[in-house]
């Protein structure tokens, strides 16, 4: 049997909503799909790495439909797709700049790791708008950022916030 394996990375710091479309929408086109959960030194994140990998894991335990891996990488997203044996790279579009990005970063990856391809995701209508950094934003002045992260991410958020506000 081929197995076709896929490796959607982001900071997900938090996980959102569009996030989880992305996941949700990729593990219907694999049998394998790889989350990886970027570290970058130079960024100041809300959430550890570890705390994003068991938020990740918790939201993804609801899709059947693929085998499901939540792993955290520090190296070039295309390299450690090849690490991990996947034939693609899950890429979620929200409008032109992300495009106009994406196939930059697509192009660079070919380059690189010719053997591996770029597969891009339109993200849902009503997800467009989602970014980690907006609802880190809206969370930090006390908004409403239920309808945009899922009930696991909330409670952790209003947790986090609460710790940070004390």
């Amino acid at each position: 049997m081929y197995i076709r394996a896929a490796f959607y990375a982001g900071s997900f710091d938090p996980p959102t909503n569009g996030h989880l479309d992305i996941i949700a929408r990729a593990a219907k086109m694999v049998d394998k799909l790889i989350i990886g959960v970027g570290i970058n030194p130079l960024k100041l994140s809300l959430f550890t790495a570890q705390e994003r990998l068991e938020m990740l894991n918790d939201v993804c335990s609801a899709i059947k439909n693929c085998s499901i891996h939540v792993v955290t990488f520090d190296d070039l997203l295309v390299k450690t797709a090849k690490r991990h044996n996947c034939s693609f790279i899950v890429r979620g579009l929200r409008d032109g700049t992300d495009f106009d990005y994406e196939m930059q970063m697509s192009g660079m990856n070919t380059i690189m790791e010719p053997d591996i391809l770029t597969v891009f995701l339109p993200a849902s209508s009503a997800m467009r708008s989602i970014t980690s950094t907006l609802v880190r934003q809206i969370a930090s002045m006390n908004g409403s950022i239920e309808s945009f992260v899922p009930e696991i991410v909330f409670k952790k958020m209003l947790l986090k916030f609460s710790m940070l506000n004390t």
